[in-house]
């Protein structure tokens, strides 16, 4: 049967769907499963930098967790005689490495430097809703009035919480986490519409092919300029941030997305700086607010109302 018949057909069907159109209920519970352990995964991102950061340098650390990453996934082509994607994907895959594979991590990582990870967190709890917005700008869609009411409205809750826990006081580092939000919405918009016609992992995985000979050159720089000091929570973070954060973490939250759609899948998200804070104090012994319970529930109400609101329409 071809794909369009497919489409048009009463019973439930195993490709992803177009963004907008209506899920079938097992792809939609799937989909939103894997989209919520692509945020668990994301969620330790930041602590695990900043245990990278006690044995290598910023600049040293993006480039060896990108190569790793890439090692990964390169393997796994290899292994799987993955087909090299069309000439047509090609823009977007490099739309995801440059957003996702280089630009945030370097631009949190810069951050993290003199921010908390709790102050980095405002991010990740605007990062929904500039997903939810740059995917409406390039997909077309456009969900209904509730879902960005609630949207807006748990953005809201995460920043004003955010910036609350660290003081209010603006950082050196908020240009730098301004930048990354910006390119990652735009490298997740584009690899939730690529792992709708090709799978997840291999969206992920050719973004990290595509940057390794500039990873190449960047780790033997960064690495000649920037001292060394093993530890175990430096080989630890280094190894979450690249084989979890950057690709398997990245593997099922493509694959959600293709399941439920960009914007309904990004408002997940919300959850993540709340996650991250709870990493924070029981990993790396940082002061959380009392309030933290209170915007917890104040959350997961706002993910409540986008989940249930209407599917988009094209």
């Amino acid at each position: 049967m071809r794909a369009e018949d497919s489409a048009t057909s009463t019973t439930t069907i195993a490709v992803a769907p177009v963004e907008g159109r209506p899920v079938p209920s097992a792809p939609a519970r799937r989909g939103t499963l894997l989209a919520l352990l692509g945020v668990v995964t994301f969620s330790l991102t930041f602590p695990s930098t900043v245990w990278g950061l006690e044995s290598f340098g910023p600049w040293s650390l993006v480039a060896l967790r990108s190569l790793l990453a890439a090692a990964l996934a390169g393997a796994l082509l290899l292994v799987g005689r993955v087909r090299v994607p069309g000439r047509e994907h090609w823009a977007g895959i490099a739309v995801v490495a440059g957003g996702v594979v280089v630009g945030f991590p370097l631009l949190t990582t810069l951050a993290l430097r003199t921010s908390t990870t709790s102050h980095a967190a405002v991010v990740v709890g605007l990062l929904p809703l500039t997903t939810a917005v740059f995917s409406s700008l390039r997909t077309g869609t456009r969900p209904p009035r509730s879902f960005w009411a609630a949207a807006v409205a748990g953005a809201a809750v995460v920043a004003v919480f955010t910036v609350a826990q660290s003081g209010g006081a603006l950082s050196a580092g908020d240009l730098y986490l301004l930048g990354a939000l910006l390119v990652c919405a735009a490298g997740y918009t584009e690899g939730g519409r690529l792992a709708q016609v090709m799978p997840g992992w291999q969206v992920t995985g050719w973004a990290l092919v595509l940057t390794l000979p500039l990873n190449l050159a960047w780790a033997a720089v960064a690495l000649a300029h920037e001292p060394v000091r093993p530890s175990v929570h430096g080989v630890v973070g280094l190894v979450w941030v690249a084989a979890v954060s950057t690709f398997l973490g990245l593997y099922v939250w493509y694959r959600g997305m293709a399941e439920i759609g960009v914007a309904r899948a990004s408002q997940l998200q919300l959850a993540q700086p709340l996650l991250t804070l709870f990493w924070s104090f029981f990993l790396l012994g940082e002061e959380v607010a009392a309030a933290a319970p209170v915007a917890a529930v104040a959350v997961l109400v706002c993910i409540a109302l986008t989940q249930r609101a209407a599917r988009p329409r094209s």
